[in-house]
């Protein structure tokens, strides 16, 4: 069973019929999961929206009220980033249902879910890449002072690295981050190379494989099952939070990797799995994807591997342009790592 936070106002979380994140994504996502009969392993949580006293534990008094200013009048948060006229009290509602989703974890729930999430490129005091507040930054902050859980483990497969995370916790040793994400030389936000592993307590927990043009589904694959299993079994997390991004999608506008509808499934069976085998309390943030057929497609297929089931949704392969690209990255990346891990 599943446990979903979802309020039907996050739709309202829109930037405009222009703007590549259009609001109507977590709807149109539940009713999917209700046409092919999923939502009957699924609980569904009505979240109220996040106190501002918990944004503060990650971001700046300056940067939520500047946020809180916009939402009143619209404007723009940033280059990318129009801010309407309500959108303090959606994001919040946001992450609201973030941390609803994370407090469940210590209910009955071993996994759950927040279909409107996600919100990496959010720093601690500015942000761009269509987010306001860094709800993976915020449930890890409200969980670690409300349940005392000292390691968590990021697991983030959004195309775009998240840079806002990274910024957060790149001191940090009790938060491993790991992003795969297209080569930031090719990508918006051009960050996240492999000598970015941390800096002083920090140093050896933040991960970054950036990936070039063109990967598909077996380098991908191949490249998650040289890395991430290895560091969860070593740093033992006691929550992971999957960001599961499917901007990584052959269709998607925004980016340029080459994955198809299988290869969510076999991601999220594979995290499943990891978590069985350490924590046994996953927390799946659906993030970017901004084509809607091949988003909401591959969301279901996320959920079919957490629940293993085989109605998931097959395509053909897409091609694989990468070749020995990737190899060379996650040897690098290894290289880099091995004073602070074993592979």
């Amino acid at each position: 069973m599943i446990g979903i936070s979802y309020h039907k106002d996050y739709d309202k979380y829109d930037l405009g019929t222009n703007h590549p994140l259009i609001g109507n994504k977590p709807t149109k996502v539940i009713r999917f999961l209700e046409e092919k009969g999923i939502i009957d392993d699924c609980d569904i949580f009505t979240p109220k929206k996040a106190e501002v006293k918990y944004l503060l534990k990650v971001h700046t008094k300056d940067y939520v009220e500047r946020i809180e200013r916009l939402s009143k009048t619209g404007g723009k948060l940033s280059l990318d980033t129009p801010a309407p006229k309500g959108i303090f009290d959606y994001a919040c509602l946001a992450t609201g249902g973030t941390i609803l989703s994370g407090v469940k974890l210590f209910d009955k729930y071993k996994i759950t879910a927040n279909p409107l999430a996600g919100f990496h490129h959010a720093g601690i005091s500015s942000s761009s890449g269509f987010c306001f507040f860094n709800d993976i930054a915020v449930v890890i902050e409200y969980l670690r002072e409300r349940y005392k859980v000292k390691r968590f483990m990021i697991v983030d497969l959004d195309v775009h690295h998240g840079n806002g995370t990274q910024e957060i916790y790149y001191s940090d040793p009790s938060v491993l981050v790991i992003s795969f994400h297209q080569n930031g030389n090719t990508l918006y936000p051009g960050t996240g190379f492999t000598e970015e592993i941390g800096q002083g307590e920090g140093i050896g927990f933040n991960v970054n494989l950036p990936l070039p043009p063109g990967t598909g589904n077996i380098n991908y694959l191949n490249a998650f099952d040289c890395i991430v299993p290895s560091l969860s079994s070593e740093f033992k997390p006691e929550v992971i939070i999957y960001q599961s991004g499917v901007d990584t999608h052959h269709a998607d506008p925004l980016a340029d990797l080459n994955l198809n509808y299988q290869t969510y499934y076999n991601l999220a069976l594979r995290i499943k799995n990891i978590s069985e085998s350490t924590c046994n309390k996953l927390l799946i943030l659906l993030g970017g994807g901004y084509n809607s057929t091949s988003c909401v497609k591959s969301y279901f297929n996320i959920f079919c591997g957490l629940l293993e089931k085989k109605q998931y949704i097959k395509e053909n392969a897409s091609p694989d342009y990468s070749g020995q690209k990737v190899v060379r990255s996650i040897d690098e990346l290894k290289t880099k790592l091995l004073p602070y891990w074993k592979f």
